[in-house]
């Protein structure tokens, strides 16, 4: 149910942080961080200007959600920040903690004011558990603490979300990920009294797949598996290497891990790429190993919209009716309906205008700032403002033949700027000579 106990002795529950790593403990929890300044990575965060390093110079923290994929310090940070605090601290996990245990937190938490709970993998608690929490968050009884790798704005009911900051945590670097494997074959206790040199990094941060927990344990496997030269007694690291070893001691698909990303990654390529027996192949894969059906549907809820758009609209209902069926039904007979609009939306017509439209019109409003509204579409609530002109020369659509009247709706130092280029298929074919007959050459449809 919980890391440790729920409360420790102490005021700070992290003591796994000042008192070491258990005997015998995997190398990723042997250098898992003590203190915020061996910390890696996040310096948006808690770097010298980050967010949550002004809270805690402050002393104090809100209620907050850390959402970021695996192995990039979500639970290391949370212990950091009750040490840097000096505070009571509960853990539990959402994987096996229910709504009796949260309300056990919560009533031990009345008595020791300012404690973090921290839930990890807060998506997997379901809206009762969640509930149970909201009134102890709003009266300060606990302050909240979530990790997720999912979207917690899919995930986390409005009322506890609208109680809490969200924080994304980046995927680490390169560099970042480097200089963990070298501080380790130099600093840990045991590998450093053996003669190890890394020859190549890539077959490493490749096959952990940014996660930095998976690394340290492979460079561990890695380290402890392989032969080094019988001359020098020299153990080099070689990306064959490392992908031979971990083909024999890593798991194929971890869905909380690397092998998430990249069968989740190929699905959705072999779906944009029109593949539908590719993308079902991938879609077993993940049943089989366990995958969150809901997760899947989301992500094709995406692609529709995405890689399919107005070339076929209808492809973006049937993934919403998907996503809506395997909530209300679940395993096993969603897998069915999982199969059924993954069969659709490989074998639709594609368009990713949709997508690449906002993505210009986002890039050129962080670019030049928002423009000033026109005046004839401005509202006009106030004597003043219909003083002003507001809205006097706009010209009301239905009121003309074909429901159509030519006017400016862009500010006027973006007049004619086109982000809506549609593709060519036969829906988007008729939307473009639609828009050619409304506007003429103005856009150069």
């Amino acid at each position: 149910m919980t890391t440790g106990s729920l409360f420790d002795s102490e005021p700070s529950a992290s003591t796994q942080h000042t008192t070491g790593p258990r005997p015998g403990a995997p190398l990723a929890e042997r250098r898992r961080p003590r203190t915020l300044a061996e910390y890696a990575g996040q310096q948006h965060l808690v770097g010298p200007q980050g967010v949550l390093r002004r809270y805690l110079n402050a002393g104090r923290i809100p209620s907050l959600i850390l959402w970021g994929p695996p192995g990039v310090g979500k639970t290391t940070l949370a212990h950091l920040m009750a040490d840097a605090l000096q505070l009571p601290f509960a853990a539990l996990s959402a994987i096996n903690a229910g709504v009796k245990d949260v309300r056990e937190v919560i009533e031990k938490a009345k008595s020791r004011r300012g404690t973090l709970l921290f839930i990890d993998e807060i998506h997997r608690f379901s809206k009762s558990q969640q509930d149970a929490l909201l009134g102890a968050v709003e009266q300060g009884v606990v302050t909240l603490i979530g990790a997720t790798t999912e979207n917690p704005s899919f995930e986390v009911i409005p009322a506890l979300l609208s109680r809490a900051q969200v924080y994304v945590l980046e995927g680490l670097s390169k560099e970042v990920l480097t200089e963990l494997v070298d501080k380790a074959l130099a600093e840990d206790d045991i590998l450093k009294q053996k003669k190890v040199r890394v020859a190549d990094y890539n077959a490493l941060l490749t096959i952990s797949g940014g996660d930095a927990r998976k690394l340290l344990n492979l460079v561990e496997i890695v380290v402890e598996a392989g032969t080094p030269d019988a001359k020098t007694g020299e153990l080099v690291i070689t990306d064959e290497m490392v992908q031979q070893l971990a083909q024999q001691h890593l798991a194929r698909y971890d869905k909380g891990g690397e092998m998430h990303y990249d069968v989740i990654s190929a699905f959705i390529k072999s779906m944009r790429g029109s593949d539908p027996n590719a993308a079902l192949y991938w879609l077993a894969v993940m049943l089989e190993g366990g995958e969150d059906p809901k997760f899947i549907a989301r992500r094709m809820l995406i692609l529709a919209s995405e890689d399919i758009g107005n070339a076929n609209p209808n492809a973006l209902i049937l993934a919403q009716s998907c996503f809506q069926a395997v909530t209300v039904i679940g395993l096993p007979e969603s897998d069915l309906i999982l199969a059924q609009t993954v069969v659709y939306l490989a074998t639709s017509v594609k368009s990713n205008a949709s997508y690449v439209a906002i993505n210009a019109a986002r890039a050129l409003v962080r670019q030049q700032g928002v423009q000033p509204v026109p005046i004839p579409l401005r509202n006009a609530p106030t004597k003043l403002m219909k003083q002003l002109g507001y809205g006097q020369k706009y010209q009301y659509s239905h009121d003309y033949d074909g429901n159509f009247a030519a006017q400016e709706f862009l500010p006027e130092v973006l007049s004619g700027t086109v982000f809506y280029n549609p593709g060519n298929n036969g829906s988007e074919a008729k939307i473009r000579e639609r828009l050619k007959g409304w506007w003429g050459n103005k856009y150069g449809y």
